[in-house]
């Protein structure tokens, strides 16, 4: 069996001042990049499988730009993967999630699999929607949102936690999943791992590898600024003097939350 493990780099202070209000980029620069606690988690599902299973091939992948991640998926392969793949193209800079999930996927099929898992959002972006994404592009069953993980030869299932209601669910393999933060932490790279790291394959490709030609895709939304959210401002407020229930029926009304009379 082989398992690919999506994995992202995010600032280690994200949420501290990272979003330059100028370009509306993150900076990057002004933190060290580490690799999101998510996708280590979901790397330790995949060490926990080949545990039980010892002929499991866990690859890690992941695409963003030329710089520190070899570096942090140095720690991946680490903390135990047999082999890692960097997709870095110039042309996938301010890529959104339609664009990095079709080259995910057109890495995927290249590496080939047995199961996909990844962490169901990401602390540099929030949006959640590329594990599921990327399940329908390459054609498998898709779980979302796993709060424990079973895997054997045929399926792969687990327990789903919504706002309403808590569920078991399984699909057939080849699948995509993504996990929770209920799933255990990541285990720590010890030296024996980290000196092993170096010698792990370690492949990078670009989108000509993939087969994309550079100019053919391109990013369907691009953030051109951000700014700061506006201080709210005080609200309407009504004295009673004996007419507050008019006041409220006039002021419902003037906002066109009831009909006028």
């Amino acid at each position: 069996m082989r398992v690919i493990v999506l994995m992202k780099e995010v600032p280690d202070t994200y949420g501290e001042r990272a979003i330059d209000l100028e370009t509306g980029l993150l900076k990057r620069a002004d933190a060290e990049p580490v690799l999101d606690e998510i996708t280590e988690r979901a790397l330790e599902v995949a060490l926990r499988h080949r545990e039980a299973q010892p002929g499991t091939e866990v690859v890690l992948l992941s695409v963003g730009p030329e710089g520190s991640l070899p570096t942090t998926l140095r720690k991946g392969l680490a903390m135990g993967a047999d082999r890692a793949v960097h997709v870095q193209d110039p042309a996938l800079l301010g890529a959104d999630l339609a664009l990095t999930a079709q080259v995910i996927a057109a890495a995927a099929k290249q590496i080939g699999f047995d199961l996909v898992i990844a962490g169901n959002v990401s602390t540099d972006g929030g949006g959640g929607a590329l594990p599921s994404m990327l399940a329908e592009l390459l054609g498998v069953a898709g779980l979302a949102a796993l709060s424990s993980v079973q895997i054997d030869e045929l399926t792969v299932a687990g327990q789903v936690n919504t706002d309403v209601e808590r569920y078991e669910a399984s699909a057939d393999l080849p699948a995509v999943i993504s996990i929770t933060e209920a799933l255990p932490d990541a285990r720590f790279p010890n030296f024996k791992g980290i000196m092993a790291a170096k010698k792990k394959p370690f492949e990078t490709l670009d989108l000509q590898a993939l087969g994309i030609a550079p100019g053919e895709e391109e990013a369907r939304s691009i953030v051109i600024s951000a700014a700061a959210r506006p201080a709210r401002s005080a609200g309407t407020r009504i004295v009673d003097e004996g007419d507050a229930g008019e006041q409220i029926a006039e002021f419902l009304a003037k906002n066109q939350l009831i009909k006028g009379h």
